[in-house]
């Protein structure tokens, strides 16, 4: 008998939803601080470059767990580590509220990250076991809104919340969704059983390998930007030490018997351009969810709720779209979709690329839309098409580094973009600035009769000066939605490459 078929259909949908109620809380809380670090670094009496691992931690934590989380659901199974992972996420997330300085609300943060983060990637494979068919389809729709959807509500939310009521609030909201979450997966996800046998023969080696290489490799892409990358002895150090762990991941994952992350699932075709087409998604998702707010806060002098309501366009658009794709995803071949919707992303990020320093809500609009469509239209697809080609007993394993991909994207493409900001603006600055002599017009005008020692002269020159670095700033957002742009015609040429996959049976009884 199937480990599913006591459940009625509406049970299933009960049990998946809230499933993805836990899963959208532990990617919502990824972006939910960051309109808010200002204040809670205000609140805590910390620093930029201390309150920046409020974020940072969270990551760190997560990007090691994710891909974990298919072999310790074979042991614990899946509804006991779903269940303790969002016991263990909401009750840190009441620490977070409470925590007494910075250092605590750091260590509050990497917990939250760990033991949350296992929530991610079960959520897909229990769609496969729950559904099949069309319903597969709309389950894949649902997973690839809420993926994509969550981080990109995070702004929004926590600069309400923010505005409103405290920082503290931005953990709280956890604490109810959490505890019913805790309560109901256990009691309808029985689609498997325990193996605490797997511990005496766990790939402990491999373990240790892939959290030393993500969460240095983490750590660098986070800091690397801030210490001008391998200038900085620690950030060398972890370089170093992330490509040395990684390769002998990599080596461990294909030379042993039980390895704890299925890399041989990357010989199959469509899973391998899956991980790719995920990991640019990544670079597009989170790379914009971090340049956006930050232009509309150095440029513009938004507010963290002036902010969260001027992105707020993606996520409405992409909420609009959802039954669009349900119903063209039982009509048409998933790699059409899913090539229309990286084209779309792309045609969003040259949207952006015109961005004057007057650009507010009204003018992100079209490419905001453009975007919430795209994320839609990409994300779902990529999941039914990349683990939809995989046998069943594999999807526990091969769902953890499909997520993880993404998360490494995101990394990497925040890494790049803040990367960006930091060397161009000084190149269009100074190319800017060189314009700026006694030839230039337009400075002679706004200098002309004042005295080279007055008070005046200085302001005016001062004026001039921000209003060169607003510009050159203004200019580097441009370049750094280019290079987005860049990534995403690479991977719309690639879809082709991608073999039809017909909707999977549903996984057999031991697939677990």
């Amino acid at each position: 008998m199937s480990p599913v078929a006591h459940l009625s259909p509406g049970q299933k949908i009960f049990a998946f939803a809230s499933m993805c109620l836990g899963m959208f809380i532990a990617l919502l809380d990824i972006q939910i601080v960051s309109a808010s670090l200002r204040d809670i670094g205000g609140g805590l009496s910390a620093g930029a470059d201390d309150t920046a691992w409020v974020q940072t931690s969270y990551l760190i934590a997560e990007i090691v767990v994710i891909p974990l989380s298919g072999w310790l659901s074979r042991v614990f199974s899946t509804r006991w580590l779903f269940a303790a992972s969002a016991a263990g996420f909401t009750l840190t997330s009441l620490l977070c509220g409470m925590a007494w300085d910075i250092q605590s609300m750091i260590w509050f943060r990497a917990a939250q990250g760990f033991l949350g983060g296992s929530m991610i990637p079960m959520v897909f494979t229990t769609a496969f076991v729950f559904f099949e068919g069309k319903q597969r389809v709309i389950a894949a729709a649902t997973i690839g809104a809420i993926a994509s959807l969550a981080p990109t509500l995070g702004p929004t939310l926590g600069g309400w919340i923010t505005d409103n009521y405290s920082w503290h609030w931005l953990f709280f909201i956890n604490l109810v969704p959490g505890a019913f979450v805790t309560v109901a997966v256990p009691m309808l996800v029985k689609i498997d059983d325990p193996d605490l046998s797997l511990l005496k023969t766990g790939d402990w080696a491999g373990i240790a390998l892939i959290a030393i290489f993500l969460g240095c490799l983490e750590y660098t892409l986070e800091e690397g930007p801030r210490w001008n990358w391998l200038e900085d002895d620690t950030i060398r150090a972890t370089t170093w030490t992330s490509l040395l762990a990684g390769l002998l991941f990599v080596w461990r994952g294909l030379t042993a018997a039980h390895p704890v992350v299925d890399l041989r699932a990357l010989r199959e075709r469509n899973f391998a351009l899956g991980c790719f087409f995920s990991f640019v998604t990544g670079i597009g998702l989170f790379g914009t969810i971090y340049l956006t707010p930050l232009f509309l806060g150095r440029v513009e002098g938004y507010s963290a709720l002036q902010i969260g309501k001027a992105v707020l366009s993606t996520g409405i658009f992409q909420i609009l779209t959802i039954p669009v794709y349900s119903m063209l995803a039982n009509r048409v071949d998933l790699r059409w979709l899913l090539m229309f919707g990286l084209l779309l992303f792309t045609i969003s990020m040259f949207e952006f690329t015109p961005i004057t320093h007057d650009w507010g809500a009204p003018q992100l609009l079209l490419p905001q839309a453009l975007r919430g469509m795209g994320q839609q239209f990409a994300v779902a697809p990529t999941v039914t098409l990349t683990l939809g080609s995989l046998p069943p007993a594999r999807l526990k394993q091969a769902s953890g580094l499909f997520n993880l991909m993404r998360n490494l994207g995101g990394a990497m493409g925040i890494a790049a973009c803040a990367t960006i900001l930091n060397d161009r603006t000084n190149l269009h600055f100074f190319r800017l600035a060189e314009h700026l002599t006694p030839a230039s017009e337009p400075m002679n005008r706004l200098l002309d009769g004042l005295a080279p020692d007055s008070d005046a002269y200085t302001a005016a020159l001062k004026s001039l000066w921000q209003l060169t670095f607003r510009e050159a700033q203004t200019m580097t957002y441009s370049d750094a939605f280019y290079a987005i742009m860049l990534c995403f015609v690479v991977a719309t040429v690639m879809v082709p490459l991608m073999r039809k996959v017909q909707p999977p049976k549903a996984p057999s009884a031991d697939a677990h």
